[in-house]
């Protein structure tokens, strides 16, 4: 097993949104010999590999795709980290599950344990390609926990941010820019409300003993037709992160109160936020095999779409976060050694 050759390989891959084809059907090539046609499921890009067997049923889950390649196409290691697109989010949760899921000790613990490889998860909420593979493999829904293999840092995150965003428009009246008094300025007319929110700082949220916070950003903005018209119309997108304690319709309450001052606002893109496990005992034997420290997920993850079904779930990875969709993104070897090597602990030992 050489976990950063692995990792190079799958960067070596490229898989960004929408063309994870080449990806998965290698995925497949190489657990094909290990589990066989029985135990192996391609629903579309996305690739369930094992089934439900005697033991409590534990899933590992890593999207298959990346950002777009920003001159990080090649793989490189050196000094002891692996650099290249999806490094840390996530290929390299992805070669963690291929040694686990390749592991003869690992298929002889007791645990079942199958993985979820699928695509467009870093595209919209409504186009993850995970939806469809839990559509179409029922037993999935009968985990006792997933573990999302997200970069976290080598820590336990429960729960994520749900998410919103929205399109706020202010309107104006057109008019030659030679003559302003004539017409309404969209832009200008948007100026207190986008002071305001320059201004707003995040809110801290404790949700089962964990720290989460509530952030709305601006996000985009765009307005005007020419440079001598007062323009008419003024539209921004407003991005809101909100934590586990609200449901969707709460979260969108707020959202619309924030943006009060505005003529429109379309909420078109929605994610609720991700469920904490608590109480569960594979989450807590997790988080003592490993001592990872816990936290609240700041940001949206899968976790959310599964804990939605009744799927427990928490985010456990090797990735760096603050490394996730840069120019540079790498991850250190020994991270990723480390999460194979506190996986195979907690799935191999009674």
């Amino acid at each position: 097993m050489n976990l950063a050759a692995d990792l190079a390989w799958l960067i070596g891959i490229p898989s960004p949104t929408g063309e994870e084809e080449a990806l998965c059907t290698a995925v497949a090539r190489r657990l094909s010999p290990r589990f066989g046609s029985d135990a192996m499921l391609r629903v579309g890009n996305g690739l369930v590999v094992g089934r439900p067997g005697t033991g409590p049923l534990i899933t590992l889950y890593g999207h298959l795709d990346t950002v777009p390649a920003q001159g990080n196409a090649v793989p490189e290691e050196r000094g002891g980290r692996v650099f290249g697109l999806g490094a840390s989010d996530m290929k390299s949760g992805l070669a963690v599950m291929l040694a686990l899921l390749e592991d003869p000790e690992v298929a002889a613990g007791p645990y079942s344990v199958a993985g979820v490889f699928y695509d467009k998860e870093e595209g919209p909420a409504h186009e993850n390609g995970l939806e469809d593979v839990l559509d179409a493999v029922g037993w999935l829904a009968g985990s006792d926990l997933a573990v999302v293999l997200e970069p976290t840092d080598l820590e336990l995150q429960l729960g994520c941010n749900g998410a919103l965003n929205a399109r706020v428009g202010f309107l104006g009246q057109a008019a030659h820019s030679a003559r302003p008094w004539l017409g309404v300025n969209a832009i200008s007319r948007a100026g207190e409300w986008l002071a305001a929110m320059h201004r707003r700082e995040p809110v801290v949220v404790e949700v089962a003993g964990l720290e989460f916070r509530e952030v709305m950003s601006v996000t985009r903005a765009q307005g005007g037709i020419a440079a001598n018209v007062i323009p008419a119309r003024f539209d921004l997108n407003l991005n809101y992160r909100f934590p586990p304690n609200l449901t969707l319709e709460e979260a969108e309450a707020r959202l619309r109160a924030a943006a009060a001052a505005a003529d429109e606002v379309e909420v078109y893109d929605r994610s609720p936020a991700g469920a904490i496990p608590e109480g569960n005992p594979y989450l807590e034997r997790l988080a003592r095999v490993t001592g990872a420290r816990r936290n609240g997920k700041q940001g949206w993850t899968d976790v959310a779409r599964l804990s939605r079904r009744g799927i427990p779930a928490v985010n456990y990875g090797p990735g760096e976060v603050a490394l996730c969709h840069r120019p540079d993104e790498s991850v250190a070897v020994a991270a990723v050694e480390a999460a194979f090597d506190a996986l195979k602990r907690f799935l191999t030992e009674a």
